[in-house]
């Protein structure tokens, strides 16, 4: 049985991790800090676990095997300063940090403790996105030279953060950013996943609908990767229809999600083939348990973490970029 300890509940996912906790018969939650009181006390009587205002009792507690953050994106930082140093698993809600310098000390702490760090990220793992880099990276597309990848919903006119709990990613001050931040970083942190760094982006971010007018709800982004291709990221909290997902184009081929259909491939004159699922990387609490367990390698973890960490560094040249009106360069780890 491995015990969790949970560092704020202020985040969205945070009752789907808890449910999953429940669920399970390896893990439980037995320690939860929080800075509003009510929040974690609702939680933590929930689930049966301890709440503390003193975040020292909860990090130093010899009994947890590893921590889960699910802190307001700004408020990222604090925790990891003080539970990266105990040496145990952790599992922090993306995005890392919203600005590149404390996303890089993050992970200069891990390294010098040797703890493990992984983000909220989830797409790159699934078994269809798994499908989808085995494709790539087997050459079949030829060249690539242009990217797409639009993550979006309508959290914006569905009122999604009206409620006092989650009323913080409407907040600059808490949030780093509104819709770019929360949907495109995972759209960067894929991108960067599969095709590797950023050179430099051009950004137009703003809000359309006047709902939460302290942050942006929609943004566009061009990055162009060191490997020469262009990726267009695409973010909103003001999709009310239309298609999602990931396009890759190759000098032999187009990669796309075909409705009802899933990803395929297609090329001029041939017909559209399938992309075979791959086998689904855990994520999520089941990647923390089975960091906890040993069972996923370090490389892989480091990897994923070094993503985490350009993908912050790009979403900050970003707003840089919507603030300039010119091409921001990035810094890779």
């Amino acid at each position: 049985m491995k015990n969790l300890a949970l560092l704020s509940a202020a985040h969205t996912h945070t009752r789907g991790y808890v449910d999953n906790i429940n669920e399970r018969d390896d893990c439980r939650l037995v320690s939860l800090w929080d800075d509003v009181e009510d929040r974690g006390r609702r939680y933590s009587e929930e689930c049966g676990a301890d709440y503390s205002a003193d975040l020292a009792s909860v990090v130093e507690r010899v009994d947890v095997d590893g921590f889960i953050i699910c802190a307001e994106n700004t408020g990222h930082l604090p925790l990891l300063e003080a539970a990266i140093p105990m040496g145990k698993p952790i599992f922090c809600e993306k995005p890392l940090a919203t600005k590149a310098a404390d996303a890089k000390r993050a992970l200069m702490l891990a390294r010098e403790h040797d703890t493990i760090l992984h983000m909220g990220y989830f797409q790159p793992f699934a078994a269809e996105m798994q499908g989808v880099i085995t494709c790539i990276e087997s050459g079949k597309l030829g060249s690539i030279t242009h990217i797409r990848y639009r993550n979006a919903h309508h959290a914006a006119y569905g009122r999604w953060f009206d409620k006092p709990d989650l009323a913080w990613f409407a907040s600059r001050e808490l949030a780093g950013g509104g819709a770019f931040m929360d949907m495109g970083t995972h759209a960067v942190h894929l991108v960067r996943t599969v095709f590797g760094p950023t050179s430099e982006v051009f950004a137009t971010i703003g809000n359309v609908s006047g709902i939460y007018p302290d942050v942006d709800d929609n943004g566009l982004a061009l990055c162009r990767l060191e490997s020469g291709a262009l990726a267009t990221i695409e973010a909103s909290w003001v999709q009310t229809g239309g298609l999602s997902g990931l396009e890759v184009t190759g000098s032999e081929g187009t990669l796309f999600n075909n409705p009802g259909q899933g990803y395929v491939v297609a090329a001029p004159q041939k017909e559209a083939e399938p992309v075979a699922p791959g086998t689904e990387r855990p994520r999520a609490i089941d990647r923390l348990i089975a960091a906890i367990s040993g069972e996923i390698g370090a490389e892989e973890l480091d990897a994923d973490l070094v993503c985490a960490v350009d993908a912050v560094a790009v979403m900050e040249a970003c707003y840089r970029s919507q603030e300039t009106g010119t091409w921001m360069s990035v810094e890779s780890v």
